[in-house]
């Protein structure tokens, strides 16, 4: 029998949608706050991100909803698609998203929910590290931005080059056309790639076990198998 579809996903994928809702919106409050225009235009490319993973978000949720009807007029799935779209005026909608966190959180207790990631140890590691690379891909573009821009001979001086700089530092793959030349840079361009190497091995182990790993009913046929007696 299948598992009746639902609009309300896995408790470690609400809360990495919650954890990005949060942040998106604490992105438009430093949007506001800050009057550096290289450092809003980093703020404005990981709006953009956000808004085509929420977008991408609803469509799942609608594709996947018992009640289509429903979860759009019930269940704010409304409000899902107006926060999802590149508009400043509508990115407060994402408060829904949060509740809808809150009210999971009030529904099975913090003992249930933390069982629950524990029991699912894989996926709660792969929302984990897809949570901390958009982490470090926007504090660590921001920070990179802020301390080398008015350096003297610096080369990571617009938002551009901190973006991609924190993407191929993250990535391990250190092209070298663009590095920090201040102490400061310096030092958390080495944290960067510490954490780089962090995120993108613990990826790796991910999908090698994965797809390497034998399936559960596999395992259970080879041990089945190897238990039975040799016949004659």
């Amino acid at each position: 029998m299948s598992k009746p579809r639902s609009e309300l996903k896995s408790t470690g994928y609400e809360i990495f949608v919650g954890a990005l809702s949060v942040l998106s919106i604490v992105n438009l409050i430093l949007m506001y706050a800050l009057v550096d225009e290289a450092l809003d235009t980093v703020l404005w490319v990981m709006n953009a991100v956000f808004s085509a993973v929420f977008l991408i978000d609803f469509a799942y949720r609608l594709a996947t909803a018992p009640d289509r009807g429903a979860y759009f007029l019930r269940h704010f799935g409304w409000a899902d698609l107006l926060a999802s779209l590149p508009l400043a005026q509508l990115k407060i909608l994402r408060l829904f998203r949060i509740i809808r966190v809150i009210r999971l959180f009030r529904e099975l207790g913090a003992r249930t929910i933390w069982r629950t990631l524990v029991r699912d140890r894989a996926g709660s590691a792969l929302y984990a590290l897809l949570l901390m690379g958009v982490l470090v891909l926007q504090f660590g573009s921001l920070t990179m931005l802020y301390l080398e821009q008015r350096a003297p001979g610096a080369n990571i001086t617009t938002a551009s080059d901190a973006l991609w700089y924190t993407i191929v530092t993250i990535s391990t793959v250190g092209y070298g056309d663009e590095y920090p030349v201040t102490n400061a840079g310096r030092f958390a361009g080495g944290l960067m790639i510490v954490v780089g190497v962090g995120i993108f091995g613990t990826f790796t182990g991910y999908l090698a076990n994965l797809f390497l790993a034998p399936r559960k009913g596999d395992r259970d046929d080879a041990e089945t198998g190897a238990e039975e007696p040799p016949t004659a």
